[in-house]
């Protein structure tokens, strides 16, 4: 089973609401590009997302946090790719330290899972 992952900082930019919050949905758009990772390892294309199955917000994520996004194929059909994703906080902002402070967490915090499906249509898969 091969794996994708990407580890970024939440900027300030993705900070939506108060108390530099970041959206949910930034999650998504990491888990969006660990699948297309994922389907030009296996198809040398970038496919589609279709849908996802099964998303969870389970702790939250500020600006200045490092979260690293990790996911896998879990099914491969004829055109479709079944997919599961999880991110963590693996670098958390300390602002009430001071406003430069952080802390590598020597336990991640899962922030998110989510499942989904991706396509790649027959006549651009190539391998």
């Amino acid at each position: 089973m091969e794996k994708a992952i990407i580890r970024l900082r939440m900027s300030a930019h993705d900070a939506h609401y108060g108390g530099n919050l970041v959206d949910g949905a930034r999650m998504l758009g990491l888990f969006g590009d660990v699948a297309t990772e994922l389907l030009i390892r296996n198809d040398g294309d970038e496919g589609l997302f279709c849908a996802y199955d099964s998303v969870e917000f389970l702790a939250p994520v500020y600006a200045g946090d490092y979260i690293e996004a990790e996911g896998y194929i879990e099914k491969v059909g004829n055109t479709s790719r079944k997919m599961k994703f999880e991110a963590r906080k693996v670098i958390q902002s300390r602002p009430d330290i001071n406003d430069s402070a952080a802390e590598v967490l020597e336990t991640p915090i899962v922030v998110c899972r989510a499942s989904g499906t991706c396509v790649v249509p027959k006549d651009k898969q190539r391998k």
